[in-house]
Parts: C-alpha cells; structure tokens; sequence
C-alpha cells in the first residue's frame, strides 16, 4: 500500500528559517553546524567553511547574509544560511565540510541552514567522500520531506507538483513533513510526492536507469570530481544486471 494521502500544507511563501530546526539547545548547536557542513559563528578555522568550487554553466547565483545577490564563482566562500540559486542551464557545485559535497541545478533555491541544506526548489544532487567518517548524516530537507544520506548519493527534484527522492546509491532515509511512516531507499530506488500523496517505493528499469545516467545535468559537465561517482556506475551495472524490481508494497522503517 502506499502512503496514506495527506496534502501538505504549500511551501511558496513559506519562510525558510535560519536557526536550527531540530529541537536542542545551546550546547548542541556546534556539532548541528558541522553536521550540515557548516562553520560555528566563531572559533573554527575557516577550512571548513563551505565554498563554491565549480560553475559549469551560468545562471548561477549566491547571496551570503547580509549583502545583495551576486553571480557564484568557483572558490567563493559561503558563510552560514547563504541562499544559492540557478536558473536552468545555471550549475553549480559546493563543497561541504568533512568530504560532503552537493550539485545544484534547474531552476533551483536552496539555502545553507544550521543542520541541513534546505532546497526549496530545483534539483540536487549530494553526498558524502568514501570512506570519510561521519557521526551525523547529511540532511535536504524539502517541503515535502526530509532525506538523511550517510555515505550515499541522493538526488531529488523538487518541482511545483511532485518531489522525487532518488538514492543513486547505498541507503537513504526520507522522513515525510506529514508524519507518514520513513521511507528506506536503496541503490536505484525512488519514491515521488505528487498531489499530497505518496507514491510506492520504485527501482528504475535498467533502461531509465541509463538513460538518467546520460542525460543527467548534475552528473555530467563538471570540471570537479564527484568521489561516489564510481559508486553510482556499479549500482548502474547491477541494475543493468538484474532488471526492475516490483514497487514496494509500503513504506519500510
């Protein structure tokens, strides 16, 4: 069965917060910082801060706290809770702390929060270096859903109707804003938000699977790497193998 119908309430106009979302205090809100990939106020050096590293295509913008909208270049510094933009062809790519990494495309806004990246719109896709320890996962939330990645490479597109969760590999959570059931997505498994309900959990057919790979904005066309690329191939080659699996009869905790 699939989720259960409920309509989530619209995100336009919906203010995206610059504090912490999750509950906790004051003591905790270091360790939040770093688990987005992002620099306490003070203190920290600032090799950890998150930067912009490639610009494949234009538009592609970034407005740090406190200053007016400019065009994103590679090396560009980003403080906490910047808002990055794209306008499709615009691409960019950002690196995180602690090997976390994250491409931006279509027509997308997402800004650097204190325990997650938060896209409102557009595509992404992320994920974290192998091999790189991590206490905590890499969160995107979307107005639909939160997706927790700890070693893995998600991609979602969040478009006006529908948000699609897709793990190109290993294992993410995705965590719906109305209190569904989690959803565990493996290598090549996707699950969509259209119209206020969830759809079942899905594998591509090895055919989509390719033709995502070839066509793929984020995955092609950057001058830097992405680490789990390779990882992203083998999963490919083993659905290739395999052929589709059945849609999930329901949500897996």
């Amino acid at each position: 069965m699939p989720l259960a119908e409920r309509h989530h309430a619209a995100w336009p106009g919906r203010r995206i917060s610059n504090g912490a979302v999750a509950a906790g205090t004051v003591p905790f809100l270091a360790g939040a910082l770093l688990v987005a990939g992002l620099p306490p106020a003070s203190g920290q050096s600032a090799a950890i801060q998150p930067k912009v590293v490639d610009v494949p295509s234009r538009p592609a913008f970034v407005r740090p706290p406190g200053t007016r909208e400019q065009p994103a270049r590679a090396g560009q510094p980003l403080p906490g809770s910047s808002l990055l933009r794209t306008q499709r062809p615009g691409r960019m790519q950002v690196q995180l702390a602690d090997g976390r990494g994250f491409r931006l495309g279509g027509d997308a806004m997402l800004r650097l929060s204190d325990d997650a990246l938060q896209l409102e719109r557009g595509e992404i896709i992320a994920w974290l270096k192998p091999g790189t320890r991590s206490s905590a996962p890499l969160r995107v939330r979307t107005r639909v859903g939160t997706a927790s990645i700890v070693g893995t490479t998600l991609f979602i597109e969040a478009g006006p109707d529908q948000v699609r969760f897709l793990s190109w590999e290993g294992k993410v959570r995705v965590d719906p804003e109305d209190g569904q059931p989690p959803v565990i997505l493996n290598g090549a498994e996707t699950v969509v938000w259209k119209g206020g309900a969830w759809g079942p959990r899905t594998r591509l057919s090895p055919e989509e699977a390719r033709t995502r790979r070839r066509t793929s904005r984020l995955l092609n066309g950057f001058a830097q790497p992405m680490e789990t690329l390779p990882l992203v191939e083998r999963t490919l080659q083993e659905v290739s193998a395999s052929g589709p699996a059945e849609a999930s009869s329901g949500p897996i905790r």
